[in-house]
């Protein structure tokens, strides 16, 4: 395997963590979303270009921190690649340096297989003032994750293309949010949703965990007041 296919190989489904996003009406279930920590990409970056060969720093740029991960792919030879993050609502300042790292290495590949993971209704049950999955439900979870990355990950021509901008990102963002309030039926919503085409286009923007989860949450929202109407 090459560099970049070590990068952005699947991670064992033990490391990969679970969180909860939108949420049925009686909170019975809730849509689980899969995530890496920001030390397993450290790890992943160790063992496939040697510690001596990536580094990284940030920079401010507005509310936003950004991170830029360098790798060394020949002598005085480095790739460079950024992305940034906001604060989040529980770690602040450190909650926003990992996310802005953890994007940045997608962009190299590392952990970018999970943004086409199906979105999955799992049994949930309160934690505090949020919620968890329910521990019955992880097998389930770990049965979809093999699945999903069974097949042989294909190399693209996305490393050759210009990087997309925050700018351009966040207008892709925009333009999901006024195609989805188009729709006037739960179905074709659901197939524009679900389409190859729309999955590329995430891809291709390179929309982060939280942005995709924003979009399935429109998504949803809309689909469940068309289905209201239609009843």
């Amino acid at each position: 395997m090459g560099l970049f296919d070590d990068l952005k190989a699947p991670f064992a489904p033990d490391r990969i963590s679970w969180r909860v996003g939108s949420t049925t009406g009686d909170k019975s279930k809730g849509l689980a979303f899969g995530y890496i920590d920001a030390r397993d990409v450290m790890q992943r970056l160790d063992e496939a270009v040697g510690p001596e060969n990536w580094q990284n720093n940030y920079t401010v740029a507005g509310a936003a921190i950004i991170c830029n991960i360098g790798i060394r792919v020949a002598e005085g030879d480095w790739i460079w690649k950024s992305d940034g993050a906001g604060a989040t609502d529980v770690e602040g300042e450190k909650g926003m340096m990992s996310d802005a790292f953890k994007r940045a290495a997608v962009r190299f590949g590392v952990g970018r297989y999970l943004y086409d993971i199906p979105a999955t209704w799992v049994t949930i049950e309160p934690a505090g003032k949020s919620y968890k999955i329910k521990e019955s439900e992880y097998s389930k979870l770990e049965g979809i994750l093999r699945k999903g990355v069974s097949a042989p990950v294909k190399d693209s021509a996305a490393s050759t293309q210009k990087p997309v901008t925050l700018i351009e990102r966040n207008d892709f963002m925009v333009e999901c949010r006024e195609a989805i309030a188009t729709f006037t039926d739960a179905e074709t919503l659901l197939t524009w949703w679900n389409s190859d085409a729309q999955k590329k286009a995430r891809r291709d923007y390179e929309l982060e965990a939280g942005q995709v989860e924003t979009l399935k949450t429109a998504v949803m929202d809309k689909r469940a007041t068309l289905t209201k109407k239609a009843a």
